[in-house]
């Protein structure tokens, strides 16, 4: 094993100790066990299911140990799959080379040749790809997502009552309040979850071109298309009719963009926090030892949302260039998406260190409500909007006109917003109601919108 100090992928190396639960479906061991995971489910459907002239009913016991090659696969096993590899310089081959050693003594010799029967190595990767794919997003990144979400909701609810002046184009602008802001990221991402959660993981297992041409060679009167779809169904997997050699990855695309579009929320959202945090809305926890800068003691940096930001970069790079690239190839085959697919765990990788970050940087967050609501109680010009909006309810001349006039670019008090509504022409009624407006209670329904969400 390399030493994770002299890794060349940060993954590897400074985030090791992160990437545990990742290295069970992205690393090249992983690939292998799902490999070794399709070739034994395809035989055991042969034997079993499709019960294929020349094969035999496997026994419980024969379908415990044929499966126990996979459920017991350790390093011992992907080193000898690795060293077979070197003879057959064809890591696919190897595999079967690789169950067919191990199952010697078994009883079953005589079937051998039913192990990777009628396949091309492409029907076993991209199985073996899309349960990776499945049991990765399913068991550690929904989880890991919807935690996120959860943090990000609790804050909205703690935070739905802090008034505080929006920015847009970064200059003031109508107040909101802090939770309606963190409500809108809860949103955004639940959106895109539940998008994410209806991409069908698919396969294919059609042979070299993807018409079945050796399985109808050696069994003509099989229903081969209909043996494919129920293995493939049976894995949990959407079956794909139509091929080359290849699955089209258009799926994986699809997952790539809907990973992408959840990055790219939580990259604004890491951009915002971090601008809130330099504003002094926000305060960070420390952490006895920790050191924010190594000549200015006294700073507490924003570390934990910068490392998110810069880990859902290059996840998004990444990502970006698999959805582009996958769903291209020559012809009916060639091998670019092969090691191009061997990247997934380097961007889901980066991906789970941007979540990660972004949930230990909002458990360090301490709102300062005294700064921000300095920031918005002195900003009276605020109030233009309300005025001239509620002047063009009575129809009265060039509200907008004569606010513009007031406030652009002027240094506006209450006694200005007094003074301009005791000329305004607005009903009396209008006036002392306007006169009782603050920028704090300039609000709308923001506080509202966090009370009324619920989560799907």
């Amino acid at each position: 094993m390399i030493d994770p100090l002299f890794a060349l992928s940060p993954l590897d190396g400074r985030y090791n100790d992160k990437m545990d639960e990742l290295r069970s479906y992205f690393s090249e061991a992983a690939l292998m066990r799902y490999r070794v995971v399709v070739e034994i489910e395809w035989f055991i459907f042969l034997c079993n299911e499709l019960k294929l002239t020349g094969t035999k009913q496997l026994k419980s016991l024969q379908i415990q140990n044929l499966r126990a090659l996979y459920e017991t696969f350790d390093l011992v096993a992907a080193q000898r799959i690795k060293d077979i590899e070197k003879t057959t310089n064809h890591d696919v081959k190897a595999i079967e080379y690789y169950i067919k050693e191990t199952m010697k003594g078994s009883g079953l010799e005589k079937y051998f040749e039913f192990i990777h029967f009628g396949c091309t190595s492409e029907d076993i990767n991209n199985t073996a790809y899309a349960l990776m794919l499945q049991g990765a997003i399913h068991n550690e990144l929904y989880p890991m997502l919807t935690g996120v979400v959860d943090a990000l909701y609790s804050h909205a609810k703690k935070y739905k009552a802090v008034a505080m002046m929006a920015r847009t184009h970064g200059q003031p602008a109508s107040p909101t309040t802090m939770g309606k802001e963190f409500v809108n990221i809860v949103d955004r991402l639940a959106n895109q979850i539940v998008a994410l959660e209806s991409i069908p993981v698919k396969a294919k297992f059609n042979g070299a071109t993807g018409n079945y041409n050796a399985h109808y060679a050696a069994y003509p009167k099989v229903n081969w298309l209909e043996a494919s779809k129920k293995f493939i169904q049976g894995l949990g997997l959407e079956f794909v009719e139509y091929s080359t050699q290849i699955e089209c990855h258009d799926f994986v695309a699809e997952i790539c963009d809907a990973f992408k579009r959840i990055n790219t929320i939580l990259l604004d959202f890491d951009r915002d926090i971090w601008t809130y945090i330099s504003l002094g809305y926000f305060k960070q926890k420390t952490k006895k030892g920790e050191v924010g800068s190594s000549a200015m003691p006294h700073k507490v940096n924003p570390i934990d949302f910068e490392n998110s930001e810069g880990n859902l970069g290059v996840a998004n790079a990444l990502f970006e260039h698999f959805a582009a690239k996958l769903p291209i190839a020559r012809m009916q085959r060639d091998l670019t998406d092969s090691t191009v697919m061997r990247n997934f765990g380097a961007a889901f990788g980066h991906s789970m260190l941007g979540y990660r970050s972004v949930l230990r940087g909002l458990q360090k967050l301490l709102i300062d409500k005294a700064a921000i609501k300095a920031d918005l109680k002195n900003a009276w010009e605020l109030l233009a909007e309300p005025i001239q909006t509620v002047m063009r309810r009575y129809k009265l001349e060039n509200p907008y006109e004569k606010l513009k006039e007031l406030t652009r670019g002027k240094t506006i008090t209450k006694s200005s917003i007094t003074k301009f509504l005791n000329k305004s022409g607005l009903p009396k009624r209008e006036i002392e109601r306007l006169k009782k407006l603050t920028p704090e209670r300039y609000l709308g329904i923001a506080e509202k919108f966090v009370e009324d969400y619920k989560i799907t």
